[in-house]
Formats: C-alpha cells, sequence, structure tokens
C-alpha cells in the first residue's frame, strides 16, 4: 500500500554500497522506518530527501516493517542548521532524543509539530540552548517522566524559595531544604524558567534573553534529572557537549 505524508528525516544510516536505512518523523503516522534503494548514488532522486534533518514530502511503500521509499520533495532543507557544525551537533541531538524517546507509528501531530517548529526556530537563529532546554523539558512527559515543578515536591507549598532536588524529583522550598542536603542550589530565576518551559507554548516565544550563570543552571538542573529518571544515554548528547566546550574556546 503506498502512503504519502510529511516527515522530518530523524536519522539516516548507510545500508551496503548505494542504500540508506532511514527514519522519518511524520505527523500522519509518527515515527516510520523506511529503506531508500540507491540514495547514496550522488545523481540519485532520493539523495537530498534522504538527508538527515529535511523536512519534506515522503511517498512510500508502507508495510508493518521497514517500508520502501518511492519518492520525494524537499518542503525545508534546513540549510543554516546543515552549515553551522554547532547548530548541526544541537539539532542531531533533539532527533535522537525524540528517536529514542517514541516507538513506530506511534502517532502524535503535536510533537511533530513542535519537533518541526524547534528545528526550524533553531534554522532561524534562535538561541540554541533555550531551544534544546525547552525541547528536552517537553520531552520529559513524552518518556513518562512528571518532575514536580508546580510546588513543592515534599510539602506541596506553593510560595517560597525553591531548589531542585533530583532525590525527590523536583522542586523543594526553604522549609524543606534539610529533606535533602544534595539538593540543587539554584537562582529564582532558573526556578521560573524551568517551570515555564514545562508549560510553554512555543508559538509564544519572542526574542529570549537568558544569563550565562542561569544557562549553567538549567543544563545542570536538566541534565542531572535525565540521567537519574530517564535510561537515556545518547552519542549525540556527549557529541553535544564536546562541541559545547569547543565552541567556548572560540567565544
Amino acid at each position: 500500500m503506498l502512503q504519502k505524508c510529511e516527515g522530518i528525516v530523524i536519522r539516516s544510516t548507510d545500508y551496503g554500497e548505494s542504500n540508506k536505512i532511514i527514519t522519518i518523523y511524520t505527523r500522519e503516522l509518527g515515527k516510520v522506518g523506511l529503506m531508500a534503494r540507491g540514495a547514496k548514488k550522488p545523481k540519485s532522486r532520493l539523495s537530498a530527501i534522504t538527508q538527515l534533518l529535511t523536512y519534506g514530502s515522503f511517498l512510500f511503500q508502507k508495510t508493518s516493517g521497514l517500508g520502501s521509499l518511492q519518492q520525494g520533495e524537499t518542503i525545508l532543507s534546513m540549510r543554516n542548521i546543515k552549515e553551522d557544525i554547532f547548530l548541526t551537533a544541537y539539532a542531531s541531538y533533539i532527533a535522537e532524543l525524540l528517536d529514542k524517546s517514541t516507538e513506530n507509528f506511534e502517532k502524535n501531530p503535536f510533537l511533530f509539530e513542535f519537533f518541526k517548529q524547534t528545528l526550524q526556530l533553531l534554522d532561524e537563529g534562535v538561541d540554541p540552548e533555550i531551544l534544546i532546554n525547552i525541547f528536552e523539558i517537553k520531552m520529559l512527559s513524552v518518556i513518562g517522566l512528571h518532575p514536580q515543578l508546580d510546588s513543592c515536591a515534599v510539602c506541596g507549598e506553593k510560595d517560597g524559595t525553591f531548589h531542585f532536588s533530583i532525590r525527590e524529583g523536583g522542586f523543594i522550598c526553604h522549609r524543606c531544604f534539610e529533606k535533602d542536603p544534595y539538593r540543587l542550589q539554584i537562582s529564582q530565576n532558573t526556578v521560573k524558567l524551568l517551570r515555564l518551559f514545562y508549560h510553554f507554548d512555543l508559538n509564544r516565544l519572542g526574542q529570549i534573553s537568558v544569563k550565562e550563570e542561569t544557562k549553567l543552571e538549567l543544563k545542570h538542573v536538566i541534565d542531572a534529572y535525565y540521567e537519574e529518571y530517564s535510561g537515556l544515554h545518547l552519542k549525540s548528547k556527549r557529541f553535544l557537549t564536546q562541541i559545547d566546550n569547543l565552541k567556548g574556546k572560540f567565544i
């Protein structure tokens, strides 16, 4: 059965001398794996459409396993991302995070729109570190994690000074600080941003400016929470850390 839908390439792997196996994330079907025969050949009509992070329209033979890509047409190539090693690293990370957090044919049109929108904002030059933070926090519910960000995870109070407790799985207030001596001591601005990003609609993102120390706190909290609860160990995350360290040397 032939199926046509829009999708974004989230994984592309060489197969044999001339073929590729790609994974696309689609609005209509969720995640789909496809064999693209001859796509590695320079003159192949499938060469461009099978590049990582390409947003396009795909026509394929649908099966319960690996489908067969027949043809495709590029809608958006994400050129700025692909021409920048740092942006490519960020985009590759969110693509792998999406890939590892979803099952094949698990339909989620809202997640597709969110992923596409994040890539477009990244391509348009919006702060990549903040976009990654928002994406990571939004993906928590997709993988079944729900940190307590609306009130104290211990006593339930909604007002006061908050830090983040990995052990308690969310914010703890000043009344409960002694419950976790290993809590992450963060600024109240970081508290506000974590809460905002969790409930945030990306359509409302305008110009956003975040101090470097706040970015470091956000990264520390999110990385520690993922490490403790997600069970995900992504190659692209390690590479992104190396790239960030390299980037720091050029600034």
